[in-house]
């Protein structure tokens, strides 16, 4: 927390997150716009604020882009917050992000840390009996192998969300066509694309989910952008706790 609070002591570093905030996915080409630094200088702030892990960087070709990630500023809150909030909210560590790739095209990375192993964690993605106690009831099933299908269906036997498995690399990583079937209003969408990724650090697991390959700003876009939260913390809740995360309604 000491670099955090370091990195938004300076006003420069916290205008350069402002920017990002209006406008996720920058250069530091862009950044330096408006901005009386010169780029060496603003290359230096941004070094810090991603030491800091309140940003994170993509880089594509000989262009590096510059995303907000507001997860230590949450694990702020939750130090000294989360206590007076509803009881939920110390579960979010993972806040979602609208990020604009270069084709400028929408997508949402979500990161979360979990105290588990890989295996438990890969379990806990693809098993059908799991998946109901943290994905809104619903059951996976598939094969998992690629160009196999993947459906969600709820406890009364309805689809919710299918697609085929584009790749499966156990306890390492899986990526999967996403149609939401839950939603009359997407059926004209065309599938994205939903891509897990686990990276064990020691004791804990970072999970990455990024949803992608939206055309526009879809229906299907705008319907999950508030739905992974809800998930990612229930797995989180699940495989430390061994419970199911319990969301009060507001």
């Amino acid at each position: 927390m000491d670099a955090v609070f370091k990195a938004l002591s300076d006003s420069t570093r916290r205008k350069l997150l402002d920017r990002l905030f209006k406008r996720d996915g920058q250069t530091s080409g862009e950044l330096c716009e408006r901005n009386k630094m010169t780029r060496f200088g603003v290359m230096k702030h941004l070094g810090v604020l991603e030491e800091a892990g309140l940003i994170t960087t993509r880089k594509v070709g000989r262009e590096k882009f510059h995303y907000l990630n507001p997860v230590p500023v949450q694990q702020i809150a939750d130090r000294w917050i989360s206590k007076y909030a509803a009881p939920f909210a110390g579960a979010l560590t993972a806040l979602k992000r609208s990020l604009e790739d270069p084709m400028s095209k929408p997508i949402h990375v979500y990161e979360v840390f979990i105290r588990t192993t890989p295996e438990k964690l890969w379990q806990a993605i693809t098993d059908g009996e799991m998946t109901k106690h943290y994905f809104y009831g619903s059951s996976v099933k598939s094969t998992w192998k690629a160009g196999g299908p993947i459906t969600y269906h709820n406890q009364d036997g309805k689809l919710l969300v299918e697609g085929k498995v584009i790749v499966a690399e156990p306890n390492k990583r899986l990526q999967q066509t996403w149609f939401a079937a839950y939603d009359p209003e997407a059926a004209g969408d065309r599938p994205s694309r939903v891509t897990w990724e686990i990276e064990k650090l020691g004791e804990t697991c970072k999970l990455t989910v990024t949803h992608d390959d939206f055309d526009s700003e879809t229906k299907t876009f705008q319907s999950v952008a508030r739905g992974w939260n809800p998930v990612l913390s229930g797995l989180k809740t699940l495989l430390e706790t061994g419970k199911p995360l319990v969301i009060a309604s507001m």
